[in-house]
């Protein structure tokens, strides 16, 4: 597929697939993937911001300038896509796509076309990094996204994993902080410590399900976000080493635009030689006082629901309550041989 060149979308007339045209795009990514979203009464909002400065930063698996396109009608935006790839820890390299499409210009098949767009590029950057793995696409899917759902099976797409997102108040009394383990303490983390964390954050999670970007771009990404809040996290220490974490972040921009005062436990972990000493149980307690302090009447979190540490259990004994479910769906990717 050539992707320096817009070019047009057989069977749909009026429809181009173009590359990614840069910060211009910006608005209208968040546009289309908010108004996507709220169409479907799926609680997340994105802004401006926090896109341009996640898509400033390349990495081999996300790369903006090469692994997104955009769907145009008579040069108005409609659609849009991006892919990135990872070599997940069930042996696979998947490939996986998000997307939207304006509401108004739903059922006229411009998600399939955008998806087989999609599967152009993947085979692009399949055929630049090739592997021994079996190789697989994949997208996530929140239960809500009816349409989405029926497109992904009639693609081929079948669920492999489902994830919870949870809830808990933060008003009122909260429980009583349980002791650190011994010789553990909470330190104020820092943007000096942030390589640290991430390290110990992607090494805790180096054999659950799926996997992730763990690059230098990757961890930019991070740091460089107007999301990234240091001050809120919760990172325990043994000695100079770190145990564990919870790394709570306020999406303020999303609390404006869907009147909400949600804080997130974005990531929960402890290391191995610190687990089943009730670390993780202290840290989240603590992160709930952080919220809460914050302003914030609600945190909330996301969990696989066949994450093998029994995290599930853990939330549900702190007080978390699924409130809403998401699928990981996947099929094969096509390559010529």
């Amino acid at each position: 597929m050539q992707t320096d060149a817009a070019a047009p979308a057989a069977g749909i007339p009026g429809l181009v697939i173009r590359p990614y045209a840069g910060e211009a795009d910006i608005p209208e990514i968040v546009r289309l993937t908010n108004a996507d979203l709220a169409a479907d009464a799926v609680r997340e909002h994105f802004g401006v911001d926090e896109l341009t400065s996640q898509f400033r930063r390349a990495s081999d698996a996300f790369d903006p300038m090469r692994d997104i396109l955009m769907a145009e009608s008579d040069g108005v935006v409609i659609g849009t896509v991006r892919i990135d790839w990872v070599d997940t820890t069930d042996g696979k390299r998947e490939f996986r796509s998000r997307g939207a499409v304006d509401p108004a210009w739903r059922r006229r098949g411009i998600g399939r076309r955008l998806l087989s767009a999609a599967a152009d590029l993947m085979r692009e950057r399949l055929a630049e990094r090739p592997t021994e793995r079996p190789v697989a696409v994949g997208m996530f899917i929140d239960e809500k996204q009816a349409a989405r759902e029926a497109l992904a099976r009639s693609e081929g797409y079948q669920p492999v994993r489902w994830f919870f997102e949870m809830e808990r108040s933060v008003e009122g009394e909260l429980p009583a902080e349980p002791p650190l383990p011994d010789g553990i303490e909470v330190r104020p983390a820092s943007r000096d410590d942030a390589h640290r964390i991430w390290d110990a954050d992607h090494e805790a999670f180096r054999d659950h399900w799926g996997g992730s970007d763990s690059s230098e771009g990757a961890f930019l990404r991070w740091v460089e976000s107007v999301e990234f809040q240091p001050d809120l996290f919760v990172v325990a220490w043994d000695g100079d080493e770190i145990a564990g974490a919870v790394l709570n972040t306020i999406y303020h921009d999303e609390n404006a635009e869907l009147g909400m005062r949600r804080g997130w436990l974005d990531s929960v972990f402890t290391r191995r030689p610190w687990r089943g000493r009730g670390l993780a149980r202290a840290l989240i307690v603590r992160s709930l006082r952080v919220i809460a302090e914050q302003g914030m009447d609600t945190a909330a979190l996301g969990v696989d629901a066949d994450n093998p540490s029994g995290a599930l259990r853990l939330y549900e004994s702190c007080g978390f309550a699924v409130r809403d479910r998401a699928a990981a769906w996947q099929r094969p990717l096509e390559v010529a041989r």
